[in-house]
Parts: C-alpha cells; structure tokens; sequence
C-alpha cells in the first residue's frame, strides 16, 4: 500500500507535554511533503489553537477541529463544512451542568467561551502568553454561557472537566442518554460534547474521499479516545506509547511515546 496521507492528532500526541513539536518530527513531516504526501491535523482543539503548529509546520491543508465537528480553511479563514450544536442543545447541556456542578468550555466562532476559569483555561493561558499575540488561543470571560448561546453563530463542542472523575464519567452518561449527545475523552480529565454524528474519522474519511483517495491510503496517530476512529480506520494507525493501553491494543501500531522519535522513524520507514 502506498500511504498518501499523514493524519496527526496533536495533544499527547505531535505535541509533547510543554506543547513543542519535536525536531525531527518537523524534518519528517517536512520531507513528506516534498515527496507529495499531505499532511493534516485532526485535533480536539478549536481552529484558535492550533496557529502555531499549523505555522510551524507549514500546511496547506485545511485542519479538522474538534474532533471533526468541522472543517477549516487555516489560509482562506473560513469553515467548509461543519455539523455544530443547535442552540437548543447548547441550553439543555448548560441546564445539566449547572445542576450538577461540572464546567464546561464553550467553543463557538472564533473563541472559546468560560464563566469561570478553572485549571484547564488557566493553563493555557499561561502557556499563550509565551506566543507571539497573533497566535495565542482566543478565551473570553462571559457572564453567562447560557446568554452566550443564543448570541453566537456557531457552538462547535463543549469541553468538561472535573477533579472528580468518577462524577465526570456519571455526568456523560447522563449526556448521552438525556440530550443524545456524543462525549468522548480526550484528556485523562476532560470530556468532550458534540453533536452526535461527529468524530474524527467520518470528517478525516469525507476530506480524504475529496482528495480522490481512500482512507487505506492513510497513517493516523493518535493517543486518546477521540482518536479510535482515525486510528481504526485508516490503512496503519498509529498509537503513541503514552496511550491508554485501551487504545493500543486498538492501533495497528504502538510506537514511543510523544517525548520520543517514533512519528519521524514510522514515516521513514512507510513513507520516505
């Protein structure tokens, strides 16, 4: 099989843990590319996050967002297709965590939304303020989501997160069978809602399809959850070291971890 496409999830994944791409992964991904493969990001973030990766690797693609609830043009600065949450569903969420206490990360447009900020938010604000302004995330402190959800153009996903992970796993439960939402982990602390429908896989799958290609022409890494249906549905996925053993024993392929060289020597070996 020749592989024509790199799908990379970031977080856990090309990223290490202090969020910097390794060095000869950039080189591997690089010389990919000069040899005609496409390389593309499949991340569970928001399109505002993921500037200075998608710089630093110098793509052309477009980048599938949160967890394939769309498609964004990083150069044209537009979606090309996306499957948001309605309104509707927005409140009905937001009127469960209220009632038990669990915060939730609002992605819409061009931002991410918080009443309160918690660990997650914190965090990545301090991470941004070592980015040049132009490629730090977009949060905003808003005094009611609920207000928030009514005002906004688009809700891609909400992210939740909680210290109380057996509380978090109820909580889900409750989601999917309540409101018939799709959550899925993407973080050992945080939980994903979308719109059910969505996942990494089926968007991956419908812009490789666009390409005139077959996702058996594919190599996809991936470390958590959300990445089960690339990874198993490409022609090799790939699971990095530090996933969950869950997850590996899904994956074509286990290499190290993502403080290690194993993304740059797959590609040399299928690839180059």
């Amino acid at each position: 099989m020749t592989y024509r496409v790199i799908a990379l999830d970031l977080d856990g994944t090309l990223l290490t843990p202090q969020k910097t791409i390794l060095p000869e992964s950039l080189t591997a991904l690089q010389r990919a590319r000069e040899a005609g493969c496409k390389v593309v990001i499949v991340t569970g973030r928001h399109h505002v996050a993921i500037h200075p990766f998608y710089q630093a690797l110098a793509l052309d693609t477009p980048a599938i967002c949160c967890n394939g609830t769309y498609l964004y043009d990083y150069h044209a600065n537009k979606v090309l297709a996306s499957d948001p949450l309605r309104p509707q569903q927005a409140i009905g969420l937001l009127d469960l965590l209220a009632a038990h206490d669990v915060h939730g990360l609002m992605y819409v447009d061009n931002a991410m939304l918080y009443e309160r900020a918690t660990g997650h938010v914190q965090r990545t604000e301090t991470w941004a303020q070592a980015l040049p302004e132009a490629q730090r995330p977009v949060f905003r402190h808003v005094a009611s989501l609920r207000d928030a959800a009514n005002e906004v153009e688009a809700i891609w996903k909400f992210a939740l997160t909680d210290e109380d992970i057996p509380k978090l796993q109820d909580f889900t439960r409750e989601v999917e069978h309540q409101l018939g939402l799709t959550c899925e982990w993407s973080w050992h602390d945080q939980v994903d809602v979308a719109q059910t429908g969505n996942s990494k896989g089926k968007r991956l799958a419908q812009w490789v399809a666009s390409e005139g290609l077959s996702m058996d022409q594919v190599i996809a890494f991936g470390d958590n959850y959300n990445d089960l249906s690339m990874l198993e549905s490409a022609g090799l996925g790939v699971a990095m070291g530090n996933a969950d053993e869950a997850i590996k024993a899904r994956a074509d392929r286990v290499i190290g971890t993502n403080l290690e060289s194993g993304i740059a020597e797959t590609i040399y070996q299928h690839l180059l």
